[in-house]
């Protein structure tokens, strides 16, 4: 057996995309297409070929992707394995076929993911305490010094105050995300008339950063989804921002969105999405609130060891593991305890003898016991996707 296979990956298309980052990183010309991700993997929506035999590279309980986003995905959470088992299967008793709009289980697995970034990356994930979703909302409502919010406006978002007061906070978020959602036309109207009054050429209240932020996305929000009650999400979820190496993890059931950058997405084998707003896709609310978490999430971003050549992010996931590697010139092992997907993000380095550039990507067997492992030598700083330990 070989020790290693070179891959041909295929590009998804989708309209939230980049045109250039994913051309440019691999070092191909741009089709005039928004190139949104990379997938590298055994997923049968894009699966992995290898180079030389033009076999697939065989099942894998992950998938690596390189994702580019220039315009916001889709507010989204994954369900459990528990939940995608039973939904698969009730979707299939109904007759919906895998490839239908309306279809919210398309595998009967789980998603949870971790995404790394590679160029400042702009993301929202899990929801905020109860109590910072109502001083946000009372800052939102007092509005630019020139024009605070309408009646109507403030009017339309007493309830989702109101649902913010029961001392319980799973059941506050529940009953807030609930009365969001059952808002009236003529109030997602005027929420998005209201956020698109401030052009941005003052500033919006109080004139501090946090605040700036969150006005700054609802109303990139409110152009793209004119009418979606969920253009105000920066108010209700976390808000934030890796920079490159930095990562984050959202186990099933969370609710996230990310907004903008150039990252590393690995993530089990599933194309399980149920989507929560700034989407034309399909919104199945009902569903989707059955399999969220609405526990208050305090973010968790996971840095690199400064200095450290080789840094494991310490995710305990049965379905994959992440590791980063540096070279800067001195040879190290690739253990050889794959399956593990490699791709180059940096310089160039050498792989059993082999030269690997930036964009290219092999795939990696498991070794026999007792077998050598893959030297690695350069200068690069190579992303290593393999198999996780139990939970």
């Amino acid at each position: 057996m070989a020790e290693f296979y070179r891959l041909d990956n295929r590009i998804k298309h989708y309209d939230w995309g980049s045109l250039d980052l994913i051309p440019e990183f691999l070092g191909i010309p741009g089709n005039g297409k928004p190139c949104a991700e990379l997938w590298m993997g055994s997923h049968p929506g894009a699966p992995s070929r290898v180079r030389l035999s033009g076999d697939t590279i065989g099942s894998l309980p992950y998938l690596l992707k390189l994702l580019a986003a220039e315009k916001p995905l889709s507010i989204q959470a994954h369900p459990s394995l528990e939940q995608a088992r039973k939904g698969f299967a009730r979707e299939n008793k109904e007759g919906l076929a895998l490839n239908a709009p309306t279809r919210n289980y398309r595998d009967p697995n789980h998603k949870p993911e971790i995404l790394c970034a590679l160029t400042p990356f702009t993301g929202m994930c899990g929801f905020r305490s109860p109590s910072e979703i109502a001083r946000l909302i009372a800052t939102f409502l007092e509005g630019p010094p020139s024009a605070p919010a309408p009646t109507v406006v403030r009017e339309g978002l007493a309830p989702l105050l109101q649902a913010l007061d029961e001392p319980d906070a799973d059941s506050a978020l529940r009953n807030f995300f609930a009365a969001l959602f059952a808002s009236s036309p003529a109030l997602r109207e005027a929420l998005t008339e209201f956020i698109l009054r401030w052009d941005g050429t003052e500033d919006p209240p109080p004139a501090h950063e946090p605040e700036s932020c969150e006005w700054g996305l609802m109303r990139g929000f409110a152009r793209q989804y004119p009418g979606d009650p969920a253009i105000i999400a920066p108010l209700y979820l976390n808000v934030f921002r890796l920079q490159p190496g930095e990562a984050i993890f959202l186990k099933a059931s969370v609710l996230h969105a990310y907004i903008q950058g150039f990252g590393v997405e690995l993530m089990a084998s599933s194309d399980n999405v149920l989507r929560g707003g700034l989407t034309r896709k399909h919104v199945d609310v009902p569903e989707l609130m059955k399999v969220l978490d609405f526990s208050p999430l305090e973010l968790s971003v996971m840095k690199p060891e400064p200095g450290a050549s080789r840094f494991t992010y310490p995710v305990s996931c049965r379905d994959f593991s992440l590791t980063v590697m540096r070279g800067t010139g001195d040879r190290a092992m690739l253990a050889n305890d794959g399956p593990a997907i490699c791709i180059v993000t940096e310089g160039e380095a050498m792989v059993g003898g082999e030269s690997l550039e930036k964009g290219e990507s092999i795939f990696v067997p498991l070794g026999n016991p007792g077998e050598k492992s893959l030297e690695i030598q350069g200068f690069y700083t190579l992303y290593i996707a393999s198999t996780g330990k139990p939970v």
